[in-house]
């Protein structure tokens, strides 16, 4: 897969060089591509913003250098498409549903602001716009470096074990149940006795009941959307009757 991003700070994105990211660009299955919109301005200083018309405080991004800078990246892609993404406050917050969309992807573009925002034209350059929550960064690197991290892992042969993306929160729309390692006891606290009984049946039910009650105390807004199952919600029913 290819992942690109339009960035005033591409030496932000070298921790993709390291790590299962890194190993993965090693291995050939993802590439990264940084392009900075500085490379495609007229002025000495490279300058890619500008005061607010209309007046106001803090300096817009022109909409100028990002234009270009996305058409550059059109022509090194061999006439592939490039899903474009606007890296925003104002936009829908990114989710697993998200990543997994990317994931399928050939190519995907993230578009990094900074200062004030954009000029509204550079909406029109892109396909669609994502949020990391609400907060405000002071620009879009550490938003483009989640949502590539979160898709580049689902990508066949980037993690080291394939189940383990299947497994894990929100991955069917559920938080992850707890989990636990050597030792067995730690500061007075123990394995539970079902995770070492060996019973791969009991275990199976004793994780999604744990999931699912994880998924209730913590984030009870997933339950309305997640798909459960007949045993699902009896298991439910059973922990609702067990914290009454």
């Amino acid at each position: 897969m290819r992942m690109e991003i339009v960035t005033l700070f591409p030496e932000l994105f070298e921790v993709l060089n390291h790590g299962l990211l890194g190993k993965a660009r090693e291995a050939g299955r993802i590439e990264v591509h940084t392009v900075t919109p500085r490379r495609f301005t007229a002025d000495r200083h490279r300058t890619v913003d500008d005061s607010p018309y209309g007046g106001g405080s803090g300096m817009v991004l022109m909409p100028g250098p990002i234009a270009d800078a996305l058409d550059h990246l059109d022509s090194t892609r061999g006439g592939r498409v490039s899903h474009r993404v606007l890296l925003t406050p104002q936009g829908e917050r990114f989710s697993q549903a998200h990543a997994r969309r990317f994931s399928e992807l050939d190519s995907l573009t993230l578009v990094c602001g900074r200062y004030e925002g954009f000029d509204e034209r550079i909406r029109g350059l892109v396909d669609e716009e994502l949020s990391l929550g609400d907060f405000v960064l002071l620009g879009g690197e550490v938003a483009a470096l989640a949502v590539l991290e979160a898709t580049a892992r689902l990508l066949p042969g980037v993690l080291g074990n394939a189940e383990s993306a299947s497994d894990e929160s929100h991955a069917d729309g559920l938080l992850e149940y707890p989990q636990y390692t050597r030792p067995e006891e730690f500061r007075g606290e123990k394995v539970p006795d079902i995770l070492r009984s060996g019973n791969h049946g009991a275990i199976a039910r004793w994780r999604r009941k744990e999931s699912l009650r994880r998924t209730l105390e913590r984030r009870p807004d997933l339950l309305e959307s997640a798909e459960l199952s007949k045993e699902d919600r009896q298991l439910l029913e059973e922990i609702k009757a067990e914290e009454a």
